[in-house]
């Protein structure tokens, strides 16, 4: 079973930009329902995209900094990474079809 990783400001680089495939970063607090909400259809993509795309996620309240640089306004925020660079922003509660559709243009 696929499970997400979860990512701070020192592995960012090589969990994120140096990933040999794409990366979805969930910005996150545990504090947010719409958040807690995207959990189980975030583990769904995980589990369905294993060893073509990695879910990672980062916690906003304990990496404020990594929020900061990807200028995270409101969460959920997701960002989508390619060959080191981001490749889509989605913002937000989102579905699993408009998620698998993102991820199905990059793999």
């Amino acid at each position: 079973m696929a499970e997400s990783v979860t990512v701070t400001q020192d592995t960012f680089r090589s969990s994120v930009i140096d990933a040999g495939r794409p990366v979805i970063v969930d910005f996150w607090a545990s504090w947010c329902g719409p958040c807690r909400q995207m959990e189980p259809v975030l583990d769904s993509i995980a589990e369905d995209y294993d060893g073509r795309v990695t879910v990672a996620k980062v916690n906003v309240d304990e990496e404020r900094l990594l929020a900061s640089m990807y200028q995270i306004m409101s969460i959920p925020a997701l960002l989508v990474f390619k060959d080191g660079h981001k490749v889509a922003e989605l913002h937000g509660k989102q579905s699993r079809a408009a998620l698998a559709e993102t991820l199905d243009a990059l793999v």
